[in-house]
């Protein structure tokens, strides 16, 4: 809390939980009565705790933006080249498709 205080100055209200430590901190850094507690008003943070789908997650591991829309630009294509719906067509096909695209992506890495 010290840290994040430092580096982004005081900010107008900091939003916690009900949990009595955080309310011991804030009395201690003297921002008590910055602090809003309330039963919604922690429900973002409180969101981000929960567990996120797979590629969300991997992505929260980039630092820069930038190197983030490269990966996503590139997922993206290789991944609508491979996604090929396998719960829609039966197996014969999807072996066809599949091999395709294999085919058409050894073509393209050359």
């Amino acid at each position: 809390m010290k840290k994040a205080l430092k580096r982004h100055d005081s900010p107008e209200a900091i939003t916690t939980d009900g949990l009595s430590s955080y309310g011991a901190a804030m009395t201690e850094l003297g921002n008590r009565e910055k602090q809003e507690v309330g039963r919604w008003a922690n429900n973002r943070v409180e969101n981000s705790h929960l567990p996120s789908p797979r590629p969300e997650r991997a992505m929260l591991h980039f630092r820069q933006m930038k190197t983030l829309q490269n990966f996503a630009s590139v997922n993206a294509k290789v991944h609508n080249h491979f996604s090929l719906e396998r719960h829609l067509v039966d197996r014969q096909t999807y072996r066809m498709r599949r091999s395709a695209a294999l085919a058409e992506w050894q073509i393209l890495a050359s």
